[in-house]
């Protein structure tokens, strides 16, 4: 798979990204040795970055799938913490776990409205940590349409890693829903001041599968992206991706999700009850910690709930 520069940063991407959570706690929860079966195999078919996060748990997978391998793909981790001292413990939580010495790539965690200036101690730390070479770029992961256009005018901020999908699922600008058109917008005028650009959320967590080649088609054809990462968390995800970027994929191929659910992270419900409206089965309920959760006898899959969850909550796999 053919490497490309990401923005000015002198790091070189494939142009398909592995992301790691699915197979991690939160999701899948894999057993160390199978997650890093899963990520050695994306290795060995050409992709050379991998994304996860501090809350993600899963850079014992990482570190099991390069043990004795040789490979020293791309990196990108990422931390929600705001202040200085809190993201310097994250950035050696992550060396110190992924057995590096530096980190490829380390972001502000899903900075939504407002937070990046309330997270200011954690880009300080950030930008003090690629001065002694303990990172080598620093960017956001974001899912906001107005973060994502701020970021244009940062220079410490390298690359940006936003939400982008065909069908909006998740694309917030400031409080409220967000259009694909405006995000592509955002991205485009990063990506003109010569910010790397990897997005995220093809699937629109998953909820997308169903149409595979058209939310693939999407992301890739734009030009401001320069690598998609999608969350693999089997090796047969990785089989039908490469088929698709090699075009080798039949036009009329679909994976199969008959036996995906509607799942709710409950890392990342706030609890708003925005998909229990949207829900006309009645599947949707709070559970005792006041988070949404799906009655799976009830559900029907139709996915209404993930488009009207604002936060991107709500998964399928």
């Amino acid at each position: 798979m053919k490497n490309i520069l990401l923005g000015k940063t002198n790091i070189k991407v494939s142009r398909v990204g592995m992301g790691v959570l699915p197979i991690g706690p939160n999701q899948r929860a894999l057993e160390i040795d199978e997650g890093a079966a899963v990520i050695r195999y994306a290795l060995e078919q050409g992709i050379n970055f991998l994304d996860t996060a501090q809350y993600y748990k899963t850079y014992p997978y990482i570190r099991t799938a390069l043990k004795n391998t040789g490979l020293e793909p791309v990196i990108c981790s990422k931390s929600l913490y705001g202040d200085y001292s809190s993201m310097d413990n994250a950035i050696e939580e992550a060396r110190r776990n992924l057995d590096r010495d530096v980190i490829d790539i380390f972001l502000l965690h899903e900075v939504r409205t407002g937070q990046f200036e309330e997270r200011q101690g954690a880009w300080e730390c950030l930008n003090d940590a690629k001065a002694k070479g303990k990172i080598r770029a620093m960017g956001v992961s974001t899912h906001n349409i107005d973060v994502t256009e701020k970021m244009a005018g940062v220079c410490e901020c390298d690359v940006v890693f936003p939400l982008i999908n065909y069908a909006g699922l998740g694309i917030r600008n400031r409080f409220a829903p967000g259009t694909p058109e405006d995000m592509i917008n955002a991205i485009g005028k990063c990506h003109k001041a010569g910010k790397g650009i990897f997005s995220m959320k093809a699937f629109g967590g998953g909820n997308l599968t169903g149409t595979y080649q058209k939310a693939l088609d999407y992301v890739f054809s734009k030009p401001e992206i320069d690598s998609v990462m999608i969350g693999f968390g089997s090796l047969k995800d990785i089989d039908d991706c490469m088929s698709y970027v090699n075009g080798d994929m039949p036009k009329d191929y679909n994976p199969d999700i008959s036996l995906k659910r509607m799942r709710i992270e409950q890392s990342d419900c706030e609890g708003c009850g925005s998909c229990i409206k949207a829900c006309q089965s009645e599947a949707v309920f709070y559970n005792e910690r006041g988070l949404a959760e799906i009655r799976e006898d009830r559900c029907l899959t139709c996915g209404y709930c993930a488009a009207a969850c604002p936060v991107r909550a709500v998964i399928m796999y």
